[in-house]
């Protein structure tokens, strides 16, 4: 079996500006070599909500990175901490910005990341962009909304079928630059060979359902041709917000992963995702 610690990941990711918008408000980004992950979904108008989704993908790249290599001679902060720590970074970024340019007043963002660390996945989110683990014929929505429908459905007061059509999908509770302080979730999972993570806005999981995303994940390989089915699936069911989405499947180093003439190709043992592990680090 292959050590965890020597796991390598492929990536893809599409943006959308969907079917009724006039510009994209979605903002992705990724830096491979810290094996970060990004998908802002952007709010405030026209200008202002792309300006807080880039700056905040943006300010959570360079602050992550910042974080290693301020590290010294001493061993690095957990992960979990710098990728709070970068978090309320951006926060504090379009927060700032946002006070000293009376055009892009309120403006915020949704945020959702993932930094893969050796064997190991560590998410965080603000908003009602989501993170997803696919594994073994199961797909587990790893983040919770922060939002008045996510709330409702939680303490049961709507149905399933009635918030698909609630207005209430667009109310966020949680925004990066909407206040001064912010409060990110944070989640961490084991991962396994095979397992796919998925980061999307709302623009797409408002329209594709869990056992859609599993069953596009599994029956293709291509993940750019996943991304791409996603958002036409989701343009097809009415599009009317930007749609993003970042694919990353665990794979096996190329030499490990190719098996020889006449052997079988060794398994590995894998479980069901359970509930993700929930954490909040100290800065």
């Amino acid at each position: 079996m292959t050590d965890p610690s020597e796991l390598i990941f492929d990536f893809a990711a599409i943006t959308d500006i969907g079917c009724e918008r006039l510009n994209n408000e979605d903002s992705y980004g990724y830096d491979a070599e810290q094996n970060l992950y990004v998908v802002c979904d952007g709010m405030g108008g026209r200008a202002a909500g792309e300006v807080a989704s880039g700056m905040a993908v943006r300010t959570l790249i360079e602050s992550f990175a910042s974080s290693a290599a301020k590290r010294g001679e001493g061993e690095p902060a957990p992960v979990a901490n710098r990728l709070m720590q970068a978090i309320l970074d951006a926060n504090h970024a379009v927060r700032e910005a946002a006070a000293q340019n009376p055009n892009l007043l309120s403006m915020g963002t949704t945020l959702v990341c993932a930094c893969l660390d050796g064997g190991r996945a560590v998410f965080g989110n603000v908003g009602d962009s989501r993170a997803y683990l696919i594994r073994d014929g199961h797909c587990l929505q790893v983040t919770q909304d922060h939002s008045l429908l996510a709330e409702a459905l939680r303490a049961g007061e709507i149905s399933l079928a009635a918030a698909a059509t609630s207005n209430l999908q667009s109310m966020i509770t949680r925004a990066i630059g909407a206040e001064d302080a912010v409060e990110p979730d944070l989640y961490g999972a084991e991962l396994q060979l095979g397992d796919v993570l998925l980061l999307a806005s709302d623009g797409l999981t408002r329209y594709v359902q869990p056992d859609e995303i599993e069953n596009i994940v599994r029956a293709g390989e291509d993940l750019t041709a996943s991304c791409q089915e996603f958002i036409d699936i989701a343009k097809s069911r009415g599009g009317v917000d930007n749609i993003t989405c970042v694919l990353l499947r665990v794979i096996a180093k190329p030499t490990e992963a190719l098996p020889t003439e006449g052997n079988e190709t060794q398994g590995h043992s894998s479980t069901p995702p359970d509930e993700m592990e929930a954490f909040t680090p100290t800065i």
